[in-house]
């Protein structure tokens, strides 16, 4: 392999690294990472995004780059919007995933007890965790949508960047295994605060929270930004 490609596939795994913290990705998988109480899970939540993220770029880019097309301007802006409708989505059902769960106080032998009443699941004992599960199968379909979202940008930076359709096959690979890992990094931090305070459920409420408020803002404001400022709404209606 020439030292110019490994260059070009180099580049290619650090730009997917940069790629895996745009603002959208982490706000979106750190409504799933909300959800581990233990740092693995949170950290597994970003490689399933990454996988998910990667298969939709692989199929996508093989297509247009064999038909040597780019996807219209109009579906290229839809399916970031697709995004925006899933960040308010993840971020309203985030806000809502502590609507059934209670905290009991009361005295027994003199002692002050705590206990988490969840109409969902069932009764825990203060020093023990909520439950509540982290969906790999819906980090990886969040992938999806968002790897749809970015296979315009990524066909058009593949076909400046190769010679050729096989290397482009690799750069999207090695770019897609740039993206893994950059998320795996940023979950496993993003988890740390939710795994840390997961015996603490009004601190681990307000974390979550926060998280699903952000998420709901953003969508909109990335909705808003792709309607208006973008003119994807003029577009639709032309």
């Amino acid at each position: 392999m020439e030292a110019s490609l490994l260059s070009i596939l180099s580049l290619g795994f650090v730009l997917g690294i940069k790629h895996a913290i745009e603002p959208d990705h982490v706000i979106a998988v750190s409504t799933i990472a909300s959800q581990s109480k233990k740092l693995w899970r949170s950290s597994l939540a970003g490689v399933f995004w990454g996988i998910g993220h990667t298969a939709t770029l692989f199929i996508v880019g093989i297509i247009l780059l064999l038909m040597k097309d780019e996807i219209p301007e109009t579906w290229a802006l839809s399916l970031e919007f697709l995004v925006g409708i899933m960040l308010v989505y993840l971020g309203i059902a985030t806000i809502l995933s502590f609507k059934n769960i209670h905290v009991h106080q009361h005295d027994h032998d003199g002692e002050e007890h705590k206990h988490i009443h969840s109409h969902k699941h069932y009764i825990k004992h203060e020093h023990q965790q909520v439950h509540k599960k982290v969906s790999y199968v819906k980090s990886m379909l969040i992938g999806l949508v968002h790897g749809l979202a970015g296979s315009a940008a990524m066909v058009l930076l593949t076909m400046s960047t190769v010679d050729s359709v096989a290397e482009g096959i690799i750069y999207i690979l090695i770019f897609g295994a740039g993206t893994i890992v950059g998320m795996l990094f940023f979950t496993t931090i993003i988890g740390i605060p939710f795994v840390y305070s997961a015996k603490k459920v009004s601190l681990n409420k307000i974390f979550t929270q926060i998280t699903g408020v952000i998420s709901t803002a953003f969508g909109i404001y990335y909705m808003y930004n792709l309607g208006v400022t973008e003119g994807l709404f003029k577009l639709w209606i032309q």
